[in-house]
């Protein structure tokens, strides 16, 4: 949540390009099993949440991206820095969400060798 505007144009522009940064929805995060734990089904499960989870991450990078490019260069550069600072903690969650389920695959095979 922006609290203060430290900016030198008004809350009329401010409030004009966050409406657009609006439409863009971050996708719910998920939640990824404790591999040394969990059953299988559990771990088949939480691949499908993943791969749904960055389908939905990659569709609000487009809208992100759309969102800056809509916005155009006469845009204010703090729009278009926050909604790179978006972009960019939004690929950074995705990597994040992807190793730490990669990382309960590999505690779930250690965990279930015979499998």
């Amino acid at each position: 949540m922006h609290r203060s505007v430290r900016f030198g144009f008004g809350f009329a522009t401010l409030g004009l390009a966050a409406a657009g940064a609006m439409a863009c929805e971050t996708p719910s995060m998920v939640q990824v099993p404790d591999g040394g734990t969990a059953t299988m089904d559990e771990m088949v499960t939480a691949q499908q949440d993943v791969r749904e989870y960055v389908a939905a991450m990659e569709e609000y990078l487009a809208c992100v991206n759309e969102e800056i490019d809509s916005a155009g260069d006469d845009a204010p550069e703090e729009y278009k820095a926050l909604m790179v600072t978006r972009h960019n903690a939004a690929v950074s969650e995705m990597e994040a969400v992807a190793a730490a389920f990669n990382e309960q695959v590999r505690a779930y095979r250690a965990a279930h060798p015979e499998e």
